[in-house]
């Protein structure tokens, strides 16, 4: 069989490859002189014979311009290549290299809250971590420095004293920044004198909510900074500040203020003072505006304050005012340690003597350590904390020793890494499968980021959580869950480069209709969008063209869809000719493929081959020279200024790829709104891929992507499979990519029918072994207290 293929296939390498993929020229870095059909029955150049399996089966190769198999030739190399591939990998499965994985920030702090019931954005408190193949999560970028872990210490320190109750009684001032926005909604209403958010209550305009941790039982100042809404950097004066004191229950609370939304007193009256005291002029005494407090959704206090600043400087125009910033101060009579969600987790005995207090730490430390390293423990993995735990209550009492031992806990080489041990007697470099405890944690940071729950880690103790039906339904389970909400901040959020939106900074010249509330807008719909799309289990190809999307007021209003009122997000169904079906009519994805005063062809077309189809460009030359705006005096059109720029024979080879994607495009501008001319001249949507096909605008482009969904769900998985198994993917892990991407295909391209793909896969349910071996004492607590 092998030689009647090597018949076929190595004559054909030859035939249509060998002219630039050769010793000499090799061209991509690609020389097939060496390969022979041989290599599929052993794996050797894997890595060749995936290159060329890609680009052939994508009909990118051989290039357009150059002869071409025909269509039965072309299909029988891709189904050899494809079976053979798979036919090794089965026979030969390789999980990839092992690296010992360091919990990121975001699941470090997550694995706080999930253990501990702690609130607080302790992911702030780390730095940020590096990113490798698209994500922050790779374990070969994860590394740790002495400063790294001094940081560790000190968040370590602070969640423990928080989660005890045995923070200091002293008070202090938590600030929250509100944006001034002094934009105008399409409607002709201020966007400040529109309900700010739908945490807030119906009658309401402007303000903010927040969440807020009270550390003990007690009483609380609430404060409000006023914008006046002027242009003057001086808005937060003394007199400008408003307080109330509220009581507050020890621990989390959504802390709000809003005005009341009304149509009275007039107030657009233009004011003046002047600045001198000899020519006094009279101003009319201010009305008062209600100013409500709430928390917890409950009305807890209203304050009077007047509809316009009184200041002797200033003279200006009477507008509505708003929150520049809300502080929250306190605690003030505080009293003794309250019964909060963390301590009912921590506290699970009370200990009525001193001959007690001992065996009681001993259950809740064994407790906590099983959950923070995700295995059962023994009485000697407890020891260490135990003894920690007894040097602290030498010095204090039960509760302050507690406290020390989580502190410990929480900078623990268990807790801090992903460790996974092979079974006994595993050969070096030999793939095993790994344990059931193991695959529950690889579960849990694929679609929680953070460690199991009581149910997942039950389960895998049971050694039940492999068995089919089982695994499906803990899948569905947790996508199901609230906490899946951080699949799509950290995996959404990189693949589809939503963490940068809040880097973009678009020239409010050109775009006065931007806002802080428009760009918050912008990311809420697409993080909707994705969220949907999994915890429905709907089709993929959503992505590229969906028939709803999510929006409130002010997006509709951008994208100019009619029937669509107030701050709060709701499904809308779309119109089949809308161009806002999809990613690609999403104003977050195409800001963040814009610069800050014009579109970007290239950038946009890069964006679809990187995320999309996983087919990168090549990075550019250095020192390519940047596009020219004007020409002979006039204005050129991001067409016009391209088509300079691929006179470059070295810089038209990439851009046959990117531009036309990017021109189908170009009716929407840097912020995602529509348009119809640029510079002055009527918009050209069209373009012609390198296959010769012609596209007009996002309705071809899409066209064109659902004729390629097989490849769009291809590289969506590996994108989705890179994320789950915290590595870069190599050959080994290709024909599963593929495998998968063909099984949701036979189901309608389900989200869900990835994600079980994925994680029985074999990079996800098998590890290999080390070469060598660096012993880690299991349940070791190491780390210093935090003073």
């Amino acid at each position: 069989m092998l030689a009647a293929a090597a018949a076929r296939i190595e004559p054909m390498l030859d035939t249509y490859c060998s002219r630039c993929h050769n010793d000499v020229d090799n061209v991509a870095g690609l020389s097939v002189a060496d390969l022979k059909v041989e290599d599929l029955r052993t794996g050797r150049n894997a890595e060749a014979w995936e290159k060329i399996l890609r680009r052939v089966a994508s009909g990118e190769m051989p290039p357009h311009s150059k002869p071409q198999p025909d269509p039965q030739m072309r299909a029988a190399f891709v189904d050899f290549l494809n079976a053979s591939r798979a036919s090794f990998v089965a026979a030969n499965p390789d999980p990839g290299r092992s690296v010992l994985r360091r919990l990121n920030r975001a699941e470090y702090a997550n694995a706080v809250r999930d253990l501990l019931g702690v609130e607080g954005d302790f992911a702030r408190e780390l730095p940020a971590d590096n990113s490798g193949f698209g994500f922050d999560n790779i374990a070969d970028v994860l590394s740790v420095s002495p400063t790294l872990m001094e940081r560790y210490v000190a968040v370590a320190g602070k969640v423990a004293r928080q989660a005890t109750g045995l923070t200091a009684k002293r008070d202090y001032v938590t600030t929250f920044q509100v944006a001034k926005d002094g934009s105008v909604m399409n409607s002709g209403i201020p966007a400040y004198n529109e309900r700010a958010g739908a945490d807030l209550p119906l009658a309401s305009r402007g303000g903010i909510a927040v969440r807020y941790n009270a550390r003990y039982d007690g009483k609380y100042d609430i404060a409000a900074w006023l914008n006046s809404n002027t242009n003057n950097e001086s808005d937060r004066l003394i007199e400008d500040r408003y307080v109330a004191r509220v009581p507050m229950k020890a621990g989390p609370h959504t802390v709000s203020m809003a005005f009341r939304r009304q149509t009275w007193p007039d107030e657009t009256v233009q004011t003046l003072r002047n600045d001198t005291s000899y020519v006094p002029l009279p101003i009319d005494k201010p009305a008062l505006l209600p100013l409500d407090v709430w928390v917890d959704g409950v009305r807890a206090s209203t304050l009077m304050v007047p509809s316009w600043r009184m200041h002797s400087r200033y003279s200006q125009r009477n507008f509505p005012r708003d929150l520049l910033q809300l502080d929250v101060a306190g605690p003030f009579e505080a009293k003794g340690l309250a019964e909060t969600p963390s301590r009912r987790a921590i506290f699970i005995c009370t200990p009525r003597s001193v001959a007690q207090e001992e065996p009681c730490a001993r259950q809740i430390l064994a407790t906590l350590a099983r959950r923070a390293w995700r295995r059962p423990v023994s009485p000697a993995d407890v020891a260490p904390l135990l003894a920690i735990y007894n040097g602290e209550r030498k010095q204090s009492d039960f509760g302050h020793g507690i406290e020390a031992a989580i502190e410990a806990l929480l900078v623990s080489p268990r807790f801090l890494f992903v460790v996974e041990s092979p079974p006994p007697g595993t050969p070096a470099g030999a793939a095993y499968p790994v344990s059931d405890l193991d695959l529950a944690t690889r579960l849990s940071l694929f679609l929680w980021s953070s460690i199991p729950d009581e149910r997942l880690l039950a389960l895998a103790e049971q050694g039940r959580l492999r068995t089919p039906a089982v695994l499906d339904g803990e899948i569905a389970r947790m996508l199901a869950d609230p906490r899946a909400g951080a699949l799509t901040d950290n995996f959404a959020g990189q693949w589809l480069y939503l963490r940068n939106l809040d880097q973009q900074r678009p020239d409010i010249t050109v775009f006065p209709q931007f806002d802080h509330r428009l760009r918050e807008a912008m990311a809420t719909e697409t993080r909707m969008f994705f969220a949907n799309v999994l915890s429905a289990n709907r089709p993929v190809t959503d992505f590229i063209r969906s028939d709803y999307t999510f929006l409130n007021q002010r997006l509709a209003e951008h994208y100019g869809i009619a029937g669509v009122r107030g701050p709060a997000f709701r499904k809308v169904a779309l119109d089949p000719a809308s161009p806002r079906g999809g990613l690609l009519g999403q104003a977050s994805i195409l800001t963040v493929t814009s610069y800050g005063n014009h579109t970007s062809v290239v950038k946009r077309g890069k964006w679809i081959l990187d995320n999309m189809l996983a087919s990168p460009p090549p990075p550019p030359p250095p020192d390519v020279p940047a596009l020219k705006t004007e020409h002979d005096g006039r204005l050129l059109t991001a067409r016009q200024q391209l088509e300079l720029h691929r006179a470059n024979a070295s810089c038209a080879a990439c851009h046959m790829k990117m531009d036309p994607l990017g021109f189908a495009l170009e009716n929407f501008d840097a912020v995602g709104a529509w348009r119809t001319s640029d510079a002055g001249q009527a918009i050209d949507n069209t373009a012609t891929l390198p296959t010769g096909a012609n596209i007009a605008g996002v309705g071809g482009l899409r066209d064109v992507l659902m004729a390629r969904r097989d490849e769009f769900a291809q590289a969506f998985t590996e994108r989705l499979m890179t994320y789950a198994l915290a590595r870069g993917l190599g050959p080994q892990d290709m024909p599963a990519v593929r495998a998968i991407a063909r099984q949701a295909a036979r189901d309608d391209y389900r989200a869900q029918t990835i994600v079980r793909g994925i994680v029985t896969s074999p990079g996800f349910t098998m590890r290999k072994a080390a070469m060598s071996v660096v012993a880690v004492t299991p349940g070791a607590a190491s780390g210093r207290r935090a003073k």
